[in-house]
């Protein structure tokens, strides 16, 4: 089931906490959307799921608008625990039995196998990692078409982690459409197919993993002293990022990164090489805002 967000807006006063952001969720792919605090990514997820309502724009699913029969289909895990303090954890089970008709009771028993998470103890009594577990365990229980998850490795530990991350892959090599927001962001390029980068409630950056790190590159190029000449460099419509720590000084370029290279060595780098990017650099290339500027005209 694909996923149509239509320049949603979601606004608190003068404050707009989501702004025009569109995005398109291709059926049974893995998307991560991606942001520092506050950005809106859980306000987004509130307004796909009918917890807030939009100021202005659209949230469709298969180009229709969300209904009850909707949620037959979804699994949410929320940042926020959203479990009963006073049931335990097969209780919770229970009720999902009793509320979806697609809950697999085979698979819920083999998912709290997988977690070690103990039937009969109390949320109350439980680890923040063990809320999460169990939270996942709820969700991909029922087998849904859509799973909307908050932080869905908070609190658990580097085994479960990976545990929750081959779900995930699993889930959507059967045809789920998922879409994941996770501080964690090594976690989400192993996962996601495409991303979002969010930004004070707008749209930084989307698209497919793979097309975004394609093209770009860090060069990195290591001076004699801290005093790196780099006029120029502020025009360079090729630089997306600049960060400089000491003698060293790392470039994020679109393209032309032998250019760039040769131009610092250019300029004395007593050494440059060139990295493929990784998902954390094009996320903070996006979320930098006017770093890159004021870098330049520090040095």
């Amino acid at each position: 089931m694909s996923i149509s967000i239509e320049h949603l807006t979601k606004r608190y006063g003068s404050f707009a906490a989501v702004d025009d952001v569109s995005i398109e969720i291709p059926s049974g792919c893995v998307f991560g959307l991606l942001g520092p605090n506050g950005a809106g990514k859980t306000t987004t997820f509130k307004c796909m799921l009918g917890m807030a309502a939009g100021s202005s724009g659209s949230v469709l699913y298969d180009g229709k608008q969300l209904t009850p029969r909707t949620f037959e289909q979804l699994a949410y895990v929320p940042e926020r625990s959203a479990l009963y303090e006073w049931m335990s954890a097969d209780e919770h089970l229970e009720m999902q039995k009793r509320v979806f008709k697609r809950f697999d009771a085979k698979r819920a028993a083999d998912l709290m196998q997988l977690f070690s998470l103990e039937p009969r103890k109390r949320v109350r009594n439980m680890s923040k990692g063990m809320r999460t577990a169990l939270a996942v365990v709820l969700a991909f229980a029922l087998r849904p078409e859509i799973m909307v998850l908050d932080e869905p490795t908070s609190g658990l530990d580097p085994v479960n982690q990976r545990s929750v991350l081959k779900l995930i892959i699993d889930a959507s090599a059967q045809g789920a459409t998922i879409i994941l927001s996770s501080h964690q962001i090594g976690q989400v390029e192993r996962a996601a197919d495409h991303i979002a980068v969010l930004n004070g409630g707008k749209i930084a950056l989307s698209g497919a993993v793979d097309d975004l790190k394609a093209g770009s590159k860090i060069v990195e190029a290591i001076f004699e002293t801290d005093s790196i000449p780099v006029n120029g460099l502020a025009k360079d419509a090729r630089i997306t990022h600049v960060e400089k720590a000491g003698r060293i000084l790392r470039v994020t370029v679109s393209s032309g990164g032998d250019a760039i290279a040769n131009e610092l060595s250019a300029k004395g780098a007593q050494s440059v090489r060139l990295v493929d990017l990784n998902l954390e650099d094009i996320f903070l290339s996006a979320v930098g805002g006017d770093q890159t500027a004021d870098v330049l005209e520090s040095v």
